[in-house]
């Protein structure tokens, strides 16, 4: 593994070295190319660096630009919602993996609307599970189990609901991860079920613009430590490493195992605690004017790499990160 890791370690410095190289001679060009088609003076380098990092600042370092609220502050709604207590809340127990279940939740819904007519303002699809392993470790029970809760039954919740959704021009947002938009080692069950999750909402983003619905996906990026400890993750390899047949315990050996599973600590080790990005990402998909597509609340480090891995070709992704 030394080679490997030193020769990626290469990779990424000769990575660095070109994309630096490349903005600092062909960015500055690239602009003055542009302002000179524009009919604007030519710029000198230094402006168009600076004017490049402002454009970056604006777009990455500073605070989401506001686009207005469904509910203007101060109006009948909004006094309604400041006024809000628990007792207003109504809570039913739900299985999304049962038709029967969520069929019988659709009807409590719309039992306990204010008018029905006027129909459901907001879905928020945030039930999830996770879990981790090789794809020769991982059995059908696993990959079926984790799609028939992040696929399935997001999907037949959507179903259950739009209806009373359509009636409002409503919302309807996803929770969603940034393994629905790239893989990695180890996670192949929560990716499939992500990135079908990613797939389904797309397509029905399309089909609801002409009933005035917003479809948003929420992207959190690394909460492992959240949902997977210590004795989970210890639990969770042993009994893989158990259940494995003798033959791929043979050919990967105990010890490329472990390296696989020292790997998924240290994911879970450097994870996000603060949630708070995350909700304000669901709050604004839900009442903003204008809510975005997608929204990344993520840590730089995943943001970036989620970029590279979506934009780069896949065979530079793929010497850089494997």
């Amino acid at each position: 593994m030394a080679p490997l890791t030193a020769l990626r370690v290469c990779l990424l410095v000769f990575f660095s070295a070109f994309v630096t190289v490349s903005l600092g001679f062909g960015l500055p060009v690239l602009l003055n190319a542009v302002t000179g088609l524009l009919g604007v003076p030519e710029a000198s380098v230094s402006e168009c660096v600076v004017v490049s990092y402002l454009l970056f600042v604006l777009y990455v370092a500073t605070p989401r630009i506001p686009r207005g609220l469904v509910e203007d502050k101060g109006g009948e709604s909004a006094k309604i919602l400041e006024d809000f207590h628990s007792e207003r809340m109504k809570v039913v127990q739900l299985d999304v993996s049962s038709n029967e279940q969520v069929n019988r939740a659709a009807h409590f819904v719309r039992d306990n609307l204010e008018d029905s007519e006027r129909g459901l303002w907001a879905l928020v699809n945030n039930a999830s599970v996770s879990t981790f392993g090789g794809v020769e470790f991982t059995s059908m029970e696993a990959y079926k189990e984790v799609s028939e809760i992040n696929l399935w039954g997001t999907i037949r919740v959507t179903k259950a609901l739009l209806p009373l959704i359509r009636r409002a021009k409503g919302r309807v947002v996803n929770m969603s991860g940034l393994y629905g938009r790239m893989g990695n080692i180890a996670q192949s069950p929560v990716s499939v079920s992500k990135y079908g999750m990613e797939a389904f909402f797309d397509c029905l983003r399309y089909e609801m613009k002409s009933w005035g619905i917003k479809v948003s996906v929420v992207e959190p990026g690394n909460f492992a430590a959240e949902i997977l400890s210590r004795d989970v993750l210890a639990s969770a390899a042993n009994k893989q490493w158990a259940e494995a047949s003798p033959d791929v315990r043979d050919d990967y050996g105990k010890a490329r195992f472990d390296q696989i599973m020292a790997l998924i600590r240290s994911q879970c080790n450097g994870g996000q605690k603060d949630v708070g990005p995350l909700l304000d990402a669901m709050v604004d998909a839900v009442m903003s004017k204008h809510p975005y597509t997608r929204y990344n609340a993520m840590e730089p480090y995943w943001w970036i790499r989620l970029q590279l891995m979506t934009h780069l070709p896949t065979v530079l992704s793929d010497l850089l990160y494997f």
